[in-house]
């Protein structure tokens, strides 16, 4: 009987580390169409644009970098439209 008991913890223990590794995942970008659309970007928040400023194959991506007494800076880059995952 112990050997059950113990084989069944492992099986929670194994399902649940699963579970918190597919939801402790990154969260996906917010995707405008415009930059002006942008509003309250915070410290870290990273969000697509797509509005053609890049390469083929490329999107923009706003990134709040600095808090400053302005607000947030934003700094901004062209990545791969799809990321491999």
């Amino acid at each position: 009987m112990p050997a059950l008991i113990r084989s069944s913890c492992l099986l929670v223990a194994l399902l649940g580390a699963a579970a918190f590794v597919t939801l402790a995942g990154p969260a996906a970008a917010e995707q405008v169409s415009r930059e002006q659309d942008i509003v309250g970007l915070r410290l870290g928040q990273k969000i697509l644009v797509d509005d053609g400023s890049c390469p083929a194959g490329q999107m923009k991506e706003v990134t709040g970098t600095n808090l400053t007494a302005a607000g947030v800076t934003r700094s901004q880059k062209c990545v791969p439209r799809f990321i491999k995952r």
